[in-house]
């Protein structure tokens, strides 16, 4: 007890702070959009049971209606045919979702070209400047694109050429997912491949090769701008849904200060 008594010591005194990383959760948040004849996932809707009221006079609740792949969420393996024997959400180790965690910011290369893909090289460089991927850890890519979150056509960023939305070249997912020692990527974005990656081989490169590894993805994080580059406890918790292919997740940074 001693070492966890002085971890909530070292939170209740700012010395390690807790900075959330979760887009709020609301009808407003945006979704992921395919094309037809692709199915698509429904919005967040909260559907009222009682208000304190006839219907139950103490107290107030609701029935939530939502796919698994809404707002900040966790990608299990079961979700892309590369991962389909895989775990589902609810068989991940917990020494996933409770890991070290380091931050790569392409936020000015994202600000000049929405299409940006992160290579090989670049993280080569960042590895270079702050050390290695951490082993059994997740790599937080910063775009800048958590500004958007607030405006979902903004944030989608489509024309009829179809999504700008940056990500991650199909030779750097597949290098990530299968030579470093990295058990998930972090994202800003609506997913975690770029907008124009189902043009890419193969389509959807960091589903495919992540997933297939049976690591994970998070998308729609926000707050990346106020961690540092090294040093991050990540939290991850998603619903463990059972059968689950994701879930909607709150996700918390432990930052030492």
């Amino acid at each position: 007890m001693a070492l966890l008594q002085d971890v909530l010591g070292a939170i209740r005194a700012n010395r390690i702070e807790i900075v959330d990383l979760t887009a709020p959760l609301s009808a407003s948040t945006p979704v992921l959009r395919l094309p037809e004849p692709f199915a698509n996932t429904i919005p967040f809707q909260l559907e009222e049971i009682s208000r304190y009221d006839e219907r139950g006079p103490f107290w107030y609740w609701n029935n939530i209606h939502t796919g698994e792949h809404t707002g900040t969420h966790l990608d299990a393996p079961r979700h892309w045919a590369s991962g389909q024997d895989g775990p589902d959400v609810a068989e991940l180790p917990l020494g996933m979702l409770v890991a070290p965690a380091v931050v790569l910011d392409a936020s000015d290369r994202v600000a000049e070209n929405p299409d940006f893909l992160l290579q090989i090289e670049d993280v080569r460089t960042w590895e270079k400047a702050n050390g290695a991927l951490p082993d059994g850890g997740w790599l937080l890519y910063r775009t800048g694109w958590d500004e958007r979150s607030g405006d979902a056509e903004r944030f989608l960023n489509a024309d009829d050429s179809g999504s700008h939305t940056p990500g991650v070249s199909a030779e750097c997912a597949r290098w990530l997912a299968e030579d470093t020692p990295i058990v998930g990527l972090g994202v800003e974005t609506v997913g975690t491949d770029a907008g124009g990656a189902g043009g890419l081989t193969p389509p959807f490169p960091c589903h495919h090769y992540f997933l297939g590894a049976g690591k994970c993805g998070l998308t729609q994080l926000q707050n990346l701008s106020r961690l540092p580059t090294t040093g991050v406890v990540l939290v991850v918790s998603p619903l463990p849904i059972v059968g689950g292919s994701g879930s909607p997740a709150r996700v918390l940074a432990l930052v030492e200060r």
